[in-house]
């Protein structure tokens, strides 16, 4: 791998540092272990078959044992069962949940940017408007009228804030993004494009066609929530649509209006949740789900991809198919039917 291709290209990305084995060890919560220089500073992270002694890497899966056995690193995280494969000269750094631990060392070298205070003179803002003096307010922006934007929140070129919504602190809203209706609390991430508050979907069928419900309700987005890119979250038509704290939910995705997400729960890409569905706490939704409306999802279930949801499901379930069923039943499914078609046909004559 070329020098140039290595992570935390200094044309995007701030660096920080060096730092020493010891404070990479206190900020992983990690173990220095095995023959090298504890006290050695480190500059960056690194892939192991690039990363030099000046830099520190990561392993947590035996495929790549023969790459650790190689590798130059100065430190190299990983998880107790692989400390004895360290090489020579080496130190490594073990960790309980080392995946934990290397995005805690990441982030130590490359933070994210904080606010840069002020507001560009192309943007718009209403005379109602309340900002935190050391907020960003990016070009082109347009913010409404009574919206509250807290201490040290971006707001990126081109966003569009609607009249009365609330921002919380440490907020990044990502160019192009539009919010409207919404109360958004501390440490939120609108990535790029994201749709917040806009209308549900829905209409009434009247004797001359459609005719649309107002849709009366607002988006309420919990603490350290990260929203990806082009994702669409619908406001509530009577009650909120609630998105729990530290909930992550990945680009293109769809929340209809009154959906209800508990703490934590994980919504991979393009899957869709349909008006007034329930989720629980830490559940997972993987990509190109479907979940139909007014259904309840327990806490800790596990929705496969291109699962089709149709009734409720249990806390702690594990489902794929359409229509969802538990993992087991569908595999035993498939293997009938498999077996079904190598059977040879019958001649009737």
């Amino acid at each position: 791998m070329s020098r140039d291709s290595l992570p935390g290209d200094p044309r995007f990305f701030q660096r920080l540092g060096p730092f020493s084995v010891q404070a990479l060890a206190e900020a992983a919560d990690a173990e220095i272990v095995g023959n090298g220089d504890a006290l050695r500073p480190l500059k960056g992270v690194a892939p192991l078959q690039s990363a030099t002694a000046e830099e520190v890497s990561f392993l947590d899966n035996r495929r790549y044992l023969p790459l650790l056995a190689e590798t130059r690193a100065g430190a190299v995280i990983l998880g107790s069962a692989f400390q004895d494969k360290l090489p020579p000269g080496c130190v490594g750094l073990v960790a309980k949940t080392p995946y934990l631990a290397w995005a805690r060392v990441a982030a130590l070298f490359h933070p994210v940017a904080p606010a840069r205070p002020g507001i560009h003179p192309s943007a718009i803002i209403a005379e109602n408007a309340v900002i935190a003096p050391d907020a960003e307010i990016g070009p082109l922006a347009v913010i409404g009228d009574r919206v509250t934007i807290g201490a040290g929140t971006a707001i990126g070129s081109h966003v569009a804030i609607g009249d009365g919504v609330s921002i919380g602190a440490r907020c990044r809203i990502g160019s192009h993004a539009s919010v409207s209706h919404s109360l958004i609390g501390d440490r939120v991430a609108l990535y790029p494009g994201v749709r917040l508050g806009q209308d549900g979907f829905g209409f009434a069928v009247g004797p001359a066609g459609f005719e649309t419900v107002p849709q009366l309700g607002r988006v309420v987005i919990g603490d350290d929530v990260e929203i990806g890119a082009n994702a669409t979250i619908d406001r509530g038509s009577m009650r909120d649509t609630v998105i729990g704290a530290g909930t992550r939910i990945d680009n293109l995705v769809q929340i209809g209006h009154n959906a209800q997400l508990g703490r934590c729960c994980i919504v991979v890409s393009q899957a869709g949740i349909s008006g007034s569905t329930e989720l629980g706490d830490f559940v997972t939704i993987a990509a190109q789900a479907g979940l139909i409306g007014h259904i309840k999802i327990g806490d800790k279930a596990r929705i496969g991809a291109q699962c089709g949801v149709m009734s409720d499901v249990d806390a702690g379930a594990d489902v794929i198919g359409s229509p969802a069923m538990p993992f087991r039943e569908f595999f035993r499914n498939v293997a009938f039917l498999r077996k079904m078609a190598k059977r040879p046909e019958k001649d009737d004559s």
